[in-house]
């Protein structure tokens, strides 16, 4: 495939073939949008080559942004002197690591004398680290090149692999042979002073240097490495993901990228034993828990070397240092998805999960999911920095819903009983060891679990399975009312948080949990851990099939003799989840709701924070980044995005820019109408109060694994349509709005030649979680004369996302054609017409009567080919 180069305006765009015009002005837009530091909102219909425009309009933005700062940092550095700036735009030559926040504003009238000392002094401070810059990009780019050009590096990798593992195998070979013995006669005592002789237990220095792990000051350069400018693509799946890396491989910017693919644990981990625990939780934690037992195993080595070593539990044999190093520098060197990466690591025997991200600072190119980049802890963790970058955000008609969804949390009764019982068993055993601010701590905790269930109408020393409720329902609080009812608000919730972040209190009561069966213990102790495990295993729901088999459950106690063989993992401590409960309680009063959901049972009950303004986390995104793209194939209607998500987190009107191209496909190849009645000349209106007029049969797999065999039958009756002689004239296929069909699925060319859409997908107006957005919308929002309440627009607007999403389905490529029918007159009103993506809106058809409108259709598929 040859490329294509492609000018616009003086801009070379490199292409893999010739773009159609829609891309061409993607691209350029995108361009101008990162080069001025706006926020875009980018719509460009499925099958218009949307990825591509996205990495070749923002990578040739990259390329001519890196040019043009090493001209900067030449003729800064041959000159020595800084172009003046008012203080809003950074020099390009600043990577984001040198940028730095302006200081306050010197006084006026000072001396002038000073002014000009103070100012070379910068200069020479920033010449400083831009030579330091260049020395760190002048290592790494010969350490890649090498990485490039010379395959030895990589035979002297694996040769040392090798090495190391028929070490190990030797190694083993000899402690069997020593805990066997190498013949009958039973061994020598050995008399006094004979153990001098002895050969103690050999460590070579590179040993030593693995089992230490990530060295101090190892650990410090390489946190302080240049950042240099980069983009941020995250999207919503991980196969969505994969499928924008392998754009990315078939593109120009291919071979010269350094791309990083960033993901979870759970789909990183090559470590068998952690990977088998199955739940993300687990995973994490007992990563974590191995990283701790390195570094603490390490650390009593070095302060106690002369005394024997303890038992700790295993470090991961794929967290070595030097492993690590190499990992990153084979990532940079080629364009690699989440499974390239994986094989990658298990080849070099190197984690793939904190490879990755050693590599962050110097990739120019980041694909992650979500959620690592909307959540602020979960950026911050996998070291991503935003400051001066250029985040691009797909698929994003959700992102309003995806941001709420990850700042909201909700906990059952049985989490609370569970979580309290373990912390009061965690303090019981080791109070006596405690500090006096850690007890302190540790009994709030427990106090505020206990008022979590009294709210809720439990007695936290009972059973939650068996607790009935005497008042059920559901009740909406605000943030303080809930913590006056709580009778918590005189607890400080900030410092509480913030010990439970720097004490790691949930893993170290998810490691107590995990070891209790295997604790030396007083026989009244003992008594104590045989009712905490009962009462734990009180509160796990009966265990499926799967689980029986192997999945995720909790562990019988396992006797101290038998602690040598491997153990299967409890369920993890739920205190990690109440952490987000609890730091969901410190945002602002106005900002969310506690919804208190009383059921039948404590177990079912739950306590749920929604967050109403989810600006208020996205604001730190555009606050920090250079520029940020929302895009997507269907971004109507985009007021959400304006009103709710970026006027609300404070950015400017004049900041935002809007670009939505029509679709490639002929106008000819589309035929939407709008059909108001039906062939009885009834008024077609399917709403909540006329549901029971018609008598219908909708079917739609109820499990997720059955979608993939009901699509296969789908496309298989299809397919016998074409032959001659058939009795099959087509297939017909129902689902749900926002269902498990209704996204992501390809229903191109003969899979869906009509899409109808029966009646208005309105959501639930009697909830009260919708109800109390509506109210909080209409308190925060503007009225715009002449237009609907903020609250009856939101309503309207994810009924239009979810129509907009459903009929996009069909239309997949350039030769696509299909018709799309909306049965409902209540798509006529032009408010709602006008929420229609642009290039089905301009096309469509309405029809009052259904003659007409069947006429239409019928003339329309005529004269297309029939089934291929």
């Amino acid at each position: 495939m040859a490329n294509k180069t492609q000018e616009d305006g003086g801009i070379h765009f490199p292409f893999p073939f010739t773009p159609y015009s829609i891309q061409k002005d993607f691209m350029a837009e995108l361009y101008r949008v990162l080069d001025a530091g706006k926020i875009g909102i980018f719509e460009s219909p499925t099958g218009t080559g949307k990825s591509l425009s996205l990495i070749c309009g923002a990578l040739s933005w990259l390329r001519d942004f890196e040019q043009k700062k090493h001209k900067e940092e030449a003729r800064l550095l041959e000159t020595g002197t800084v172009p003046l700036s008012d203080g809003k735009d950074q020099p390009p030559f600043l990577s984001s690591s040198c940028k730095e926040t302006p200081d306050t504003l010197r006084p006026a009238g000072e001396p002038d004398w000073v002014t000009q000392f103070v100012q070379k002094k910068e200069e020479r401070d920033l010449v400083d680290r831009l030579k330091e810059e260049q020395v760190r990009r002048k290592k790494r780019e010969e350490r890649l090149q090498q990485i490039r050009h010379n395959a030895q590096l990589k035979y002297a990798a694996k040769r040392m692999r090798r090495e190391e593992e028929e070490m190990e195998r030797l190694l083993h070979l000899s402690r069997e042979m020593l805990a066997e013995g190498t013949g009958t006669e039973p061994l020598e005592q050995l008399v006094c002073g004979d153990e001098e002789l002895v050969l103690a237990e050999y460590e070579s220095d590179e040993e030593k240097g693995a089992a230490r792990g990530v060295d101090e000051e190892e650990e410090e350069e390489d946190l302080e490495e240049e950042h240099v400018t980069k983009i941020y693509y995250c999207s919503r799946t991980h196969s969505q993901l994969a499928q924008f890396v392998h754009e990315v491989q078939r593109s120009p910017f291919g071979k010269d990228t350094r791309l990083v693919s960033l993901g979870s644990r759970q789909n990183l981990c090559i470590n068998e034993d952690v990977k088998n625990l199955g739940s993300a939780q687990l995973i994490n934690d007992r990563c974590m828990e191995m990283q701790r037992s390195k570094h603490e195993k390490s650390r009593a080595e070095d302060e106690k070397p002369k005394r024997r070593r303890q038992e700790h539990q295993a470090a991961c044999p794929f967290y070595s240092y030097e492993q690590l190093q190499l990992l990153r520098d084979e990532v940079l060197v080629g364009v690699k998805d989440i499974e390239q990466l994986v094989s990658l690591g298990k080849e070099a025997r190197a984690c793939p999960y904190y490879g990755s991200r050693f590599a962050i600072p110097a990739a120019q190119l980041v694909v992650l999911p979500y959620q690592m980049l909307l959540h602020g802890a979960t950026r911050q963790a996998a070291g991503i920095r935003l400051q001066g970058q250029v985040v691009v955000i797909d698929e994003a008609h959700n992102l309003i819903d995806t941001i709420t969804g990850i700042y909201s949390a909700e906990v059952s009764g049985s989490q609370f009983c569970q979580a309290h019982s373990q912390l009061l068993q965690y303090m019981e055993r080791y109070g006596k060891r405690l500090k006096a601010k850690n007890l302190m701590y540790i009994k709030q905790l427990l106090y505020l679990l206990e008022q979590f269930v009294t709210v809720l109408g439990g007695n936290i020393k009972q059973n939650p399975n068996t607790q009935s409720l005497s008042q059920t329902g559901t009740e909406l609080k605000t943030i303080n009312d809930f913590l006056f009812q709580s009778q918590i608000d005189n607890i400080n919730l900030f410092k509480v948080r913030r010990y439970c972040e720097k004490s790691m209190v949930s893993r170290k009561l998810f490691g107590f949990t995990e070891r209790y069966g295997t604790v030396l213990a007083s026989s009244r102790e003992q008594s104590r851990l045989a009712g905490f495990q009962h009462f734990l295993q009180s509160l796990q729901p009966a265990l499926t099939e799967n689980e029986s088999r192997g999945g995720d459950r909790a562990a019988a106690p396992v006797p101290h003799g038998d602690e040598g063989e491997a153990r299967v993992p409890r369920s993890a401590s739920p205190l990690m989840h109440i952490e987000g409960f609890l730091a969901a309680l410190t945002t602002a009063n106005q900002d969310g709701r506690v919804i208190l959901n009383r059921q039948g049972s404590l177990s079912q009950s739950s306590l749920k924070f929604l967050l109403l303004n989810p600006a208020v986390h996205f604001a730190q995104v555009v606050k920090e980044c250079r520029a940020v793209v929302i895009a997507g194939g269907t971004m109507q209607p985009v007021s959400d995005f304006r009103e709710q998500l970026l006027a609300c987190a404070g950015v400017e009107a004049e900041r935002v820019v809007e670009f939505s191209c029509g679709h490639v496909i002929p106008p000819d190849n589309i035929l939407p109408l709008v059909i108001c009645s039906g062939p009885s000349s009834q008024q077609l209106e399917f709403t909540y109060q006329k549901r029971e007029l018609p008598q219908m049969i909708f079917q739609e797999p109820k499990r997720a694994n059955q979608v993939e065999q009901v699509l296969l039958e789908y496309s298989r009756c299809i397919k016998c349509c074409g032959h001659a002689g058939g009795t099959v004239t087509g297939a017909l296929l129902l689902s749900v709005v926002g269902g498990k069909m209704s996204e992501g699925i390809n229903f191109s060319d003969d899979l869906g030649r009509c899409v109808v859409m029966v009646g208005m997908p309105y959501p639930n107006i009697k909830s009260p979680e919708l109800q109390e957005k509506m109210a909080y919308l209409d308190q925060t929002l503007p009225r715009i004369p002449g237009q609907p309440p903020p609250g009856k627009a939101l309503v309207e607007n994810l009924c239009m996302k979810a129509v907009n999403q459903s009929i996009g389905r069909a239309i997949r490529h350039q030769k696509d054609f299909a018709s799309i029918v909306l049965l409902d007159h209540r798509y006529a009103r032009p408010p709602i017409l006008g929420k229609l993506p642009a290039w089905i809106r301009d096309r469509v058809e309405v029809k009052a009567t259904f003659g007409p409108a069947f006429a239409a259709m019928r003339k329309f598929h005529r004269e297309r080919p029939g089934p291929s």
